[in-house]
């Protein structure tokens, strides 16, 4: 077996595919495998796929990015003939070793996205010697096309949630899947029109919008209008993390005010925000000394305590009751940050009740975080939205990519 039928069986050509000529330089660390066809072959059209084939106009030479041969690089150079359909006319042949429009062939697109998964698009750029822009729109093209096919007839809970994309307020929103926790849509800003986005995504995919029940996401009010607008039908539940964010906002402000007359604050501050089921034995006893000390932010904190028994209430009436006590009394506590507090949940009441019918958060949305952190790092240095998007949606979406395989 001489080294051309080596090289072609390690490939799997087959017929009219065979190896012309192969030529390598240790000097440039390249292997070069020149491939032809034979003579009065035809090939199926591209548009059509013709199965008996179709005569072949004249020919154009191409070349691709093989895997490495060792630590050499490989490359793949053939005529790729332009075939003469009765149909279409004159159109560029498909190869079976890469797909069109690529300079790489399927295996090595395929070890890339493997890479991909798991290390920084820089790192594989290195490793594989090759530019990571490019590798970028590989992986972006492999992205798009396992998220066009991916299967989200089932979403009937979502969580939207921004996310910073770089410094100076530049956001993302993110909508999640509750149901599967996943990832479906990542759209720029945070403003309503991103709502209607995410609409539009679903009208696309023959998705009808009045399957979305319910949503979960902050009080931004562009969000509260886009879901009002774009998903008149469905229920929106305030996200309950971030109405305690709101009150612990309150409860700090108090405690900056009076640290000033009462020295033994200071520094207590992660004692009062923080949940007591994640405090050691020894933050608890300093939280309980500094309770009895009747400071005007302890007073703060029992407002807090109160108002957290709401998400243990399963029926709306009694849960409804519960807050409007709680209300006249967070109201009525001479404590201004507790009273504006409360009055921007005044604001929000029927979203924040909602909770005890849906019993959905954004935990969910704020589990994948630290996976879409992760995602912005690897995507770090790149200026480019599609790149992020890219990268969220192969971290966070749980979406099928088959690997490209040699024909």
């Amino acid at each position: 077996m001489d080294e051309k039928q080596l090289f072609g069986l390690a490939l799997g050509l087959t017929p009219p595919w065979f190896i012309d000529k192969v030529a390598f330089d240790p000097g440039q660390k390249r292997l070069d495998l020149f491939l032809d066809f034979q003579r009065g072959s035809k090939f199926p059209c591209p548009e059509c796929a013709s199965g008996e084939g179709c005569p072949v106009h004249d020919t154009t030479e191409k070349t691709w990015r093989h895997l490495d041969f060792f630590q050499h690089q490989a490359f793949l150079t053939a005529r790729v003939p332009r075939i003469e359909c009765p149909t279409h006319g004159v159109r560029l042949s498909n190869v079976p070793w890469a797909r069109p429009g690529s300079g790489f062939t399927l295996l090595f697109e395929a070890l890339a996205l493997l890479m991909c998964q798991q290390m920084p698009v820089s790192g594989v750029a290195k490793v594989m010697q090759a530019n990571a822009n490019t590798l970028w729109r590989l992986l972006t093209h492999y992205v798009d096309k396992a998220v066009e096919k991916a299967d989200y007839s089932d979403v009937e809970d979502v969580g939207a949630d921004e996310c910073a994309q770089r410094k100076g307020h530049e956001y993302i929103t993110t909508f999640c899947d509750l149901g599967q926790s996943r990832v479906v849509f990542v759209a720029e800003g945070r403003r309503k029109d991103t709502v209607k986005k995410f609409g539009t995504f679903l009208d696309r995919r023959g998705i009808p919008r009045e399957q979305v029940r319910n949503f979960c996401a902050d009080m931004w009010e562009p969000y509260r209008l886009g879901i009002t607008e774009v998903f008149p039908d469905a229920e929106l539940t305030y996200d309950r993390y971030h109405v305690m964010t709101l009150f612990n906002r309150a409860i700090d402000l108090v405690r900056r005010k009076e640290v000033r007359s009462v020295p033994l604050l200071k520094n207590s501050r992660w004692l009062w925000l923080r949940s007591q089921r994640k405090m050691t034995g020894n933050q608890r006893s300093d939280l309980a000394w500094l309770s009895r000390l009747d400071t005007r932010t302890g007073k703060a904190y029992q407002i807090k305590l109160t108002l957290q028994r709401l998400w243990n209430y399963t029926d709306r009436g009694d849960a409804e009751l519960f807050l409007k006590k709680w209300y006249f009394w967070a109201t009525h506590s001479r404590l201004e940050p507790v009273i504006e507090a409360a009055k921007t949940i005044r604001r929000h009441w029927k979203g924040i009740l909602q909770f005890v019918d849906s019993r959905i958060t954004t935990g969910i949305v704020e589990g994948l975080n630290s996976k879409i952190k992760t995602a912005m790092k690897r995507a770090y240095g790149f200026k480019s939205f599609e790149y992020l998007r890219t990268i969220i949606y192969l971290v966070a979406g749980k979406i099928n990519i088959p690997l490209p395989t040699q024909c």
